[in-house]
């Protein structure tokens, strides 16, 4: 309805880390061929679009296993052919790149997961007990603070999800090979921790191309559901901040 279209937003991120917010009523009135719904710069792509009503923390993460928070209220609508703003600033190798955005309530109870190409994965609370940051909230267009630790044996990262225990976690390799892990068999643990082997790819030569969740009671057909290891679930790393 009117109200709705006029209090709730669509937010937009992409591969280079730009951000965009614009009121759902500007998609209001579509066409037969589509509209343009952002400005893409030269070489950039959509890689997340979430509906928010305007209040929600916007978390980014990057290939190279960081992540930044922000407050949603940071970023101010723009119109709908508009290319936004910086969200997140990448590192300087030429091969990072933003790999997922998610947009949670500020006090909201979710676990976040990340996930590596290697099939190593971690959950961990928005917020702590007390209601304090996890992941600490700073201003839009910084670096971020380190989700998961990047090594070889790892492999970069390739999702950030906001998950619950009614969850499951859809693991799609390059393969082909499709599998399903239970997300409360994933336990939750601190930041700076190294997090847990999801799926063995070692022996299967292979890595994670995506991640999708579903719910815990969905049944899909032919789908292997394994359990993580606890591989280097206590490691910490040290936690290089750029802001």
């Amino acid at each position: 309805d009117e109200e709705y279209i006029n209090s709730n937003y669509l937010v937009f991120g992409t591969q280079s880390g730009v951000v965009k917010k614009t009121l759902l009523e500007a998609y209001s009135r579509p066409r037969q061929n589509g509209v343009i719904a952002i400005g893409l710069r030269e070489d950039d792509q959509v890689i997340s679009v979430r509906l928010t009503d305007g209040k929600k923390d916007i978390i980014m993460a990057n290939r190279n296993g960081r992540a930044i928070r922000f407050n949603e209220e940071d970023v101010r609508p723009m119109g709908r052919t508009a290319t936004g703003v910086k969200g997140m600033t990448l590192d300087e190798d030429g091969e990072d790149y933003v790999i997922g955005m998610i947009c949670m309530d500020p006090d909201s109870k979710d676990t976040i997961l990340v996930v590596s190409e290697q099939g190593y994965g971690k959950r961990t609370m928005l917020n702590d007990e007390d209601g304090e940051p996890v992941y600490r909230i700073t201003y839009r267009g910084g670096k971020g603070v380190k989700t998961l630790n990047i090594t070889e044996k790892t492999g970069k990262l390739v999702a950030i999800k906001s998950v619950t225990d009614d969850n499951d976690l859809m693991i799609i390799n390059k393969s082909g090979i499709t599998i399903r892990v239970k997300i409360s068999d994933i336990r939750t643990m601190g930041r700076a921790t190294q997090g847990v082997r999801l799926i063995n790819l070692e022996k299967r030569n292979d890595e994670i191309a995506s991640v999708c969740k579903v719910n815990s009671e969905e049944e899909i057909d032919e789908v292997e559901t394994v359990l993580p290891e606890d591989v280097d679930s206590e490691e910490n790393f040290t936690d290089e901040v750029s802001e």
